[in-house]
């Protein structure tokens, strides 16, 4: 079947991107930074006739085969154990084989005792998960306590919901500590909703997965939780090309959350996991 045509031409000028849209308009001689300067602050739309099914479109077009297809990667995991719930992430961020950051904090501190996970498009997970932060302070602020891990993540998962089959790209998970004790949710952006014990989002989650299925027990203690969680983000790391950089771990207890890893590479894990079974780590 044949598809319609689509007018890219405004790739010829990129710059477009960055002007207002007050830039072509003539206000007869006065200064235009002075009418720019009254812009409003939004999200700069492409210069395209209907910018929200833009990447839908040229997908269906066949005219830029591949340029619509973004390939992401990350590792993260967060499992429920006697002690809280540990949350641990990588920090490499990536399009298909380009390596664009080294250093991601996919982890965001929501408030004290609520923590927020990043998988999918950086910026759409950045975005929304501190649009939740602002929400539950919201929340604080209305009915003097702080708000449930169960109603955040439910909010969560009604902003996605709403925003569902519009190219929003994320795999969430939000973890904490309320009156009913550790909760772990994981939410997509389907707008799907999941209560579990153990959790891990991304392109390296089944490698996480197989490290996970050997070493989760609930009656871990701490420092073997946090062991687990390192290992299972190494491991995902060493066999996803997409995942990387350091990993960081979270555990979220009665009195918050404490961040017990705040960044450790991991090609320094790789030499020390492989000198623990006699290897050199270049086999």
């Amino acid at each position: 079947m044949a598809a319609a045509a689509i007018d890219m031409s405004f790739l010829e000028d990129p710059s477009a991107f960055g002007k207002s849209r007050f830039y072509e308009q003539d206000f007869g001689g006065d200064d235009l930074h002075d009418f720019q300067s009254c812009e409003p602050d939004a999200f700069a739309m492409a210069p395209v006739e209907n910018p929200k099914t833009f990447c839908m479109d040229v997908k269906k077009s066949g005219e830029a085969p591949g340029l619509m297809d973004f390939a992401k990667g990350t590792t993260t995991l967060g499992f429920v154990f006697q002690g809280g719930i540990i949350i641990a992430v990588d920090s490499r961020a990536s399009m298909g084989s380009y390596i664009g950051s080294q250093t991601v904090k996919k982890v965001i501190e929501i408030n004290e005792f609520l923590l927020g996970t990043m998988a999918g498009g950086a910026a759409d997970c950045s975005f929304w998960q501190r649009h939740l932060t602002r929400l539950c302070r919201m929340h604080e602020l209305r009915d003097k306590e702080r708000i449930s891990v169960a109603a955040a993540s439910k909010l969560l998962a009604n902003i996605f919901w709403q925003y569902r089959g519009q190219g929003l790209s994320c795999g969430t998970m939000v973890a904490g500590w309320d009156k009913k004790g550790p909760s772990l949710y994981m939410v997509d952006d389907q707008g799907d909703r999941h209560k579990g014990n153990v959790f891990s989002v991304g392109s390296g989650s089944t490698f996480a997965y197989g490290v996970l299925d050997t070493g989760y027990r609930y009656d871990l203690t701490v420092e073997e939780a946090v062991e687990l969680g390192r290992r299972s983000i190494y491991h995902a790391t060493h066999r996803d090309g997409a995942s990387g950089g350091v990993v960081r771990v979270y555990h979220v207890h009665e009195k918050g959350w404490t961040k017990v890893i705040g960044g450790e590479d991991v090609n320094k894990l790789h030499y020390m996991y492989a000198a623990e079974k006699g290897l050199k780590g270049d086999e």
